[in-house]
């Protein structure tokens, strides 16, 4: 038993996903079977002391028969009606499941602007909290019913990710229709099972094969693997396993199945992740060779002599990307100055400028390397 497998065990709090694909089916709509099997292996780690917050995918693809429709369908309008009807079916198929361990549940809808807006992101938090507090296992789901661009190949995935940051979980177990990480297609002789991954460098050799064409999920094993990398990059372990397996990958004793992937990085502040994994950027600065060494490498704020350009409509307190020669992104920070301030600025020593403007244009504190 591995380290990284320990922790996952003894995790106090975990955040669990599960995809369309492992809940659903073309035909019937939501599995009941699949279903309650999940909620059992959820239930007994509540009961074994965990806290637990599930993200589960399902909502379109579970109002898919209710509404006499034959695959997932194309239109951005017929999936928001499908999640709809879908939402309503999943959640009370998972309240009254959860009900038969005496189990309350409470339904947690989020969108990608809950993530990218800092006071969105901070009141999930609270949220969270007061919900794991009082006892309530919150299931969490993208709102597709009034989701845009949020509607896209592996949002929950990435949602489980910050899901976990932000509710300080001790482990994410991403659950998929296939029984963890191949060096290759599964579905092929010679592909073997990674049993660990402890480093990024472990992937290397890694080949992905396409999301398959079902009709019920959208991700694929590539936004898995991105996820766990966020997540184990934070400082949180990880454990990718089939579905099937839930009490197996749940096991307090250390999960024996899937893929584990071991927390390769530190624990970052919430305000941190946010701007590294979720914020809107809304524009860019154009940083010397200078510049670059003292954010990167000193870890100092960044000054007007340092930037020679920059792009975008954003104002003050907006988060921008920073930009080195080779114009590759080196770090993330929140911005001082409006766009519109910064030609007359940028360039100059700080001796030069008037008071009121030699301020940092982005704070060390407020900055992430990226």
């Amino acid at each position: 038993m591995t380290d990284t497998r320990r922790l996952l065990g003894d995790a106090r709090r975990v955040v669990v996903k599960v995809g369309s694909s492992s809940l659903t089916s073309l035909a019937g709509g939501l599995d009941p079977a699949r279903l309650h099997r999940l909620v059992d292996a959820l239930a007994a780690r509540r009961a074994a002391g965990s806290q637990v917050v599930l993200v589960s995918s399902g909502a379109i693809a579970a109002g898919l028969a209710p509404l006499g429709l034959a695959r997932r369908p194309r239109d951005l309008a017929t999936q928001q009606a499908a999640a709809s009807v879908g939402q309503l079916q999943l959640a009370h198929a998972y309240s009254a499941s959860f009900l038969r361990h005496d189990q309350r549940i409470g339904q947690v809808l989020l969108t990608a602007d809950d993530m990218i807006r800092r006071s969105h992101y901070r009141n999930a938090q609270r949220t969270f909290e007061r919900l794991l507090g009082l006892d309530v296992i919150p299931v969490v789901n993208e709102n597709d019913t009034v989701a845009t661009d949020e509607i896209r190949v592996g949002d929950n995935d990435r949602l489980a990710a910050l899901v976990a940051h932000i509710v300080g979980a001790d482990a994410l177990v991403l659950l998929s229709d296939v029984d963890g990480l191949y060096d290759g297609d599964p579905r092929r002789p010679g592909s073997t099972l990674l049993a660990e991954v402890d480093s990024p460098a472990d992937l290397e050799a890694v080949s992905v094969a396409k999301p398959g064409s079902g009709g019920l999920g959208t991700g694929g094993m590539g936004t898995k693997i991105t996820a766990a990398a966020t997540a184990s990059a934070a400082g949180i372990p990880v454990l990718l396993a089939a579905a099937d397996e839930v009490a197996d990958a749940l096991d307090t004793d250390g999960p024996k199945v899937g893929t584990a992937f071991r927390a390769s990085g530190r624990r970052m502040s919430a305000r941190l992740f946010w701007m590294k994994h979720a914020a809107d950027v809304r524009g860019r600065l154009d940083l010397d060779p200078g510049a670059v060494t003292a954010v990167v490498e000193r870890r100092r704020s960044l000054l007007a002599p340092g930037v020679h350009g920059l792009d975008g409509d954003f104002v003050s307190g907006d988060v921008v990307d920073l930009v080195g020669p080779q114009g590759i992104v080196v770090a993330r920070g929140v911005v001082n100055y409006d766009a519109a301030e910064l030609p007359g600025i940028i360039g100059r020593r700080s001796s030069d400028l008037p008071r009121h403007y030699r301020r940092e244009i982005v704070h060390a504190d407020d900055l992430v390397v990226l």
